[in-house]
């Protein structure tokens, strides 16, 4: 209960922070180009709190913070005096007009620049980019990827840590570039290097399917399955498992690793198993009855028992994105205008079919993505927080009236024509753009419902 508070009060903090600079973009602009406001208001619905400007704009927190809203001086909505008519926005040039629609995604686009600074100057910790043993039939194992094998750069490009790979090798196979992997023999081998070509033949450009197809993964120490601690009252000790017991295996199939053991358990709720196990000099072996606990509405297997892990050995693959102020400047800007071109290219996959519409992420998804991201720090927080101003930036300018791209679209129609485009020709793309919008949402409703019954 805790972990979903959690997470809805962290998304009520995101939409509200994202969406509310959306539309001071609108609201500044409108403001230094002599159109009016009447209202800009932070959230929806009953007002908590009001207050009128020198100006007669009234700014309002309203009671449900997912978002906001402009409301300008426009004859189209009601009378308007005539001292205030060349104040009002369908009176302004079409140049004006198409600025201040554009200023909402272009705040997002800017406060993502700030966020992305923000991560970059803060440091963000992860993984340097070793390889653990890639499958078979994958990309990396045709191409002799080996296990344990450190990837520098991508296409000339450096990576410091797993995230920044997972970043560009999306990045690049949604381009439908090449894959050269330069790549280091080992952590504590320098001067060990080799470039290998990766054929993207058969890798499917989908995220759920991408890294597997490629077959890279980070490497994983090996940890080896000796029991350290038993819990009170859990399966390890209900069979009489002790301190110091080595797993051999389980049902005649050898355990040599406590990561892929503990993945098999999670996966067997209240299964029994018989257990393999070395205590001092003897063999044993004993019948198990796992347990099991309800987690995000889903049974996982529990078998009660815990191991020492070598922190050294993590130690060594640790690694962090860092960038002094100035450096971070240039770095945020690129790294923005990067992730806006994926984000755009992702959308146009989707409508061709080479991408899963289930990556479009609905309310409960992105709020369990604002409560993780909180419980991790600062730095992850804020990368969230730039990611989805991006994507509302990209969504809201694809040319869909109703969105403020529709809007644009219909002004630069207008500024080539000489003349605005008839109502009937607007009022049947507001219709289409409802329309979109409808089915938009519901599908995110659904992938978080199929997710939640899944």
């Amino acid at each position: 209960m805790n972990d979903v508070l959690s997470s809805a009060l962290w998304f009520v903090v995101a939409i509200g922070v994202l969406v509310a600079f959306h539309e001071f973009g609108h609201f500044w602009v409108a403001r230094r180009l002599g159109v009016k406001v009447l209202r800009f208001s932070v959230g929806f619905g009953r007002p908590l709190i009001t207050r009128r400007g020198a100006d007669g704009c009234e700014y309002v927190l309203a009671a449900i913070p997912l978002g906001g809203y402009v409301k300008m001086l426009d004859e189209r909505e009601g009378e308007v005096a005539a001292h205030e008519a060349p104040q009002a926005f369908n009176r302004q040039p079409p140049w004006k007009r198409f600025l201040i629609v554009a200023a909402g995604p272009v705040a997002n686009l800017l406060l993502a620049v700030a966020f992305f600074w923000l991560v970059l100057v803060l440091g963000q910790p992860g993984l340097k980019p070793v390889v653990q043993a890639p499958p078979a039939a994958s990309a990396a194992a045709r191409a002799g990827v080996q296990e344990g094998e450190v990837i520098l750069r991508v296409n000339g490009e450096a990576v410091a840590t797993w995230t920044q790979l997972r970043t560009l090798l999306l990045e690049k196979v949604v381009a439908q570039h090449s894959l050269q992997l330069e790549l280091q023999r080992a952590v504590d081998q320098p001067e060990q290097r080799r470039t290998l070509a990766l054929s993207l033949e058969g890798v499917r450009i989908d995220p759920e399917r991408l890294f597997d197809d490629l077959g890279l993964s980070p490497f994983q120490p090996l940890i080896e399955p000796v029991i350290s601690t038993v819990e009170p009252g859990g399966a390890a000790e209900q069979a009489g498992f002790q301190a110091g017991d080595r797993l051999l295996s389980r049902d005649g199939e050898a355990i040599s690793d406590w990561q892929a053991w503990a993945t098999w358990v999670r996966a067997h709720p209240g299964v029994v198993t018989e257990i393999a196990f070395q205590r001092g000099d003897q063999t044993l072996s004993k019948a198990v009855l796992l347990g099991q606990v309800e987690e995000d509405g889903k049974r996982l297997g529990r078998f009660g028992a815990r191991i020492n892990i070598d922190g050294a050995r993590w130690d060594a693959l640790r690694a962090e994105d860092r960038l002094p102020p100035l450096a971070a400047i240039p770095a945020a800007i690129d790294q923005t205008w990067r992730m806006s071109m994926l984000t755009l290219k992702m959308f146009g996959r989707m409508f061709t079919g080479e991408v899963s519409v289930k990556n479009v992420s609905g309310p409960l998804q992105i709020a369990e993505a604002a409560g993780f991201s909180a419980s991790i720090g600062p730095a992850a927080f804020f990368s969230f927080l730039a990611l989805v101003s991006v994507s509302l930036a990209v969504l809201n300018l694809l040319p869909v009236p109703v969105l403020d791209g529709g809007h644009l679209l219909f002004t630069a129609v207008e500024m080539v024509r000489g003349a605005p485009l008839s109502e009937r020709v607007q009022l049947l793309g507001q219709k289409f753009g409802l329309t979109f919008l409808a089915l938009l949402m519901g599908l995110a409703f659904y992938n978080d419902l199929s997710r939640l019954i899944g």
